[in-house]
């Protein structure tokens, strides 16, 4: 018997960085890697009961699930990959782009460790639900897409000149794909305007964490920024929140903008940093059965917080920033949240080849299904195409003064700071 590979993933569909990492482990009847090669019908039948068992919504968005299973396995298939035509197929007709199929290769490409080096270009992406277009969820700092100034919800219109238009998001991960050194152009619409960026692909290494005091105005406060919620983000953070603490500052700006999200347990982990007690998140499956996570008395800092956000931070850094909002806990300076509040399941199959499933939408403690809206700010702070390419092209910029929303952030910070110290 083998067995079924799960994890929780909280990323958008962007397989060029997504961390898969186990978090339960499911058994299933046995069926050989032979088995299953030699009877397509069976590897199809394997993914419409998972989806069968496990999908979010039990209607199936409206679909006959019987039928469609039906349909399916009464055709005949000539070889693995016509069954991996099927499925594809199959899945489709839930319209959700994130309930989807991986073949073999493509899914030990999802199961990249992002404690490690990664070949790409540094962007993760998602399909548009309701236009079905390949969108920017944002760019990874340092990466040649974030240098070049590709930006959150930019649309990718074309691939090396081949159209998106129908395209699935694992084929245009293909084709981002390649060896290090060699060039991929995407061409991107912003607001109407099409525009070619040529960008050398290359080995990342990704470091979620970067902070460090700023002082400023004689006031030290603790700067964290984090880029992603990867299986050694909130281990990073409690060691930066501990040092920070240390030098004494007066409180903390923590940066989530375009953060894309990560895993599950990343986000709780780090919401638990800030909160000593009450709701984290709640999940919510197709039966209606909430699984909450709550804060465990393992709160590093009590100091003034406040947290940036922007159309970048998406999925786990939604789970965060709602928690210290809804808690009242942090006062978020920025634009509005990505708005993306499922949770996916990534299992193996019996043939080396994957599938992820929406098996649940999570809800902030005050009970925001978040969603496609995403989540407000309480100061809004808006960049304008020069502040952005500013920061892009010179990232020392970010975090400091003349950053426009760090600058605000900080006025917001000292305001709480000067307010606590007058108690």
């Amino acid at each position: 018997m083998f067995k079924q590979k799960r994890s929780l993933i909280l990323g958008t569909t962007a397989l060029l960085l997504t961390t898969v990492a186990v978090t339960g482990i499911g058994l299933r009847l046995a069926r050989s890697q032979g088995y299953l090669q030699d009877n397509p019908k069976e590897l199809i039948d394997e993914v419409w009961q998972v989806v069968n068992r496990t999908y979010v919504d039990g209607t199936f968005n409206g679909k006959d699930w019987v039928a469609v299973r039906q349909d399916y396995l009464k055709r005949d298939y000539g070889s693995q990959e016509e069954a991996y035509t099927a499925i594809r197929e199959m899945l489709k007709t839930l319209d959700d782009p994130y309930t989807r199929f991986m073949a073999p290769d493509e899914f030990q490409s999802m199961r990249i460790d992002t404690s490690g080096e990664l070949t790409g270009v540094g962007i993760q992406i998602t399909q548009d639900q309701e236009t079905k277009k390949i969108v920017v969820v944002a760019p990874i700092e340092e990466t040649p897409a974030y240098k070049a100034g590709i930006l959150s919800k930019d649309v990718i219109v074309k691939i090396d000149g081949k159209s998106t238009e129908g395209m699935e998001v694992d084929d245009a991960v293909k084709l981002i794909r390649g060896k290090p050194g060699s060039e991929v152009v995407l061409t991107i619409d912003r607001n109407g305007k099409a525009i070619d960026y040529p960008l050398t692909r290359t080995r990342i290494e990704i470091h979620p964490v970067r902070a460090e005091v700023e002082n400023i105005g004689g006031s030290k406060i603790g700067y964290i920024r984090l880029n992603q919620f990867s299986a050694q983000a909130s281990e990073e953070m409690r060691t930066a929140v501990q040092e920070l603490e240390q030098d004494n500052v007066v409180g903390y700006i923590f940066d989530l903008r375009s953060n894309p999200g990560g895993l599950l347990y990343a986000s709780v982990d780090i919401a638990r940093i800030w909160l000593d007690e009450g709701k984290i998140v709640s999940t919510v499956d197709r039966q209606g059965e909430v699984e909450q996570q709550v804060a465990n008395h393992k709160q590093l800092s009590k100091k003034p917080l406040v947290v940036l956000v922007d159309g970048g931070s998406a999925s786990a850094s939604e789970i965060v920033s709602g928690a210290l909002q809804d808690h009242d806990r942090a006062v978020l300076v920025g634009t509005k949240t990505f708005g993306k509040g499922l949770v996916q399941s990534v299992r193996e199959l019996g043939d080396g080849s994957g599938m992820a499933v929406t098996i649940a939408k999570y809800l902030t403690p005050n009970g925001r299904d978040i969603n496609k809206h995403g989540i407000d700010p309480d100061v809004k702070v808006e960049l304008n195409d020069n502040e952005r390419k500013a920061l892009q092209q010179d990232r020392e910029r970010i975090g400091t003064m003349a950053d426009p929303q760090f600058a605000k952030a900080y006025e917001v910070l000292m305001k709480q700071v000067n307010q606590t110290a007058s108690k």
